[in-house]
């Protein structure tokens, strides 16, 4: 069974960067749509950034041109750079792989993001 791994959360002053790694088990990222999602408390899960297997990234409003997403296909990998963090940015963010065929809806288990002010 695939598995998703996240790491890089961690506590870091608004303005600074944090890099977010997502790993999987074996290689999937090649044909998945690879999501970053976001859930503070009291709220609900929300889009952060995703990357399809073939196109272009998009992002959620409140983070384009802060936050990237990229892939590394060899290393079964998707990043998310995150520059210029704000209180607000401070969540759980999760790892998600999507693909229709061979169907496959996976999440990782979440990393904490912590943006202090």
């Amino acid at each position: 069974q695939v598995q998703l791994m996240e790491s890089g959360g961690g506590l870091v002053e608004a303005g600074g960067s944090l890099r977010l790694s997502c790993a999987a088990s074996e290689s999937i990222f090649s044909t998945a749509t690879i999501g970053w999602y976001r859930q503070a408390p009291g709220n609900q899960r929300e889009l952060v950034a995703q990357i399809p297997s073939a196109g272009n990234p998009n992002y959620a409003d409140t983070v384009k041109g802060r936050f990237t997403i990229s892939r590394d296909n060899a290393k079964t990998t998707v990043y998310l750079q995150m520059n210029r963090l704000k209180p607000e940015d401070t969540a759980v963010y999760y790892c998600n792989a999507e693909r229709r065929f061979p169907y496959l809806y996976i999440w990782g288990r979440g990393t904490q993001v912590t943006v202090s002010s």
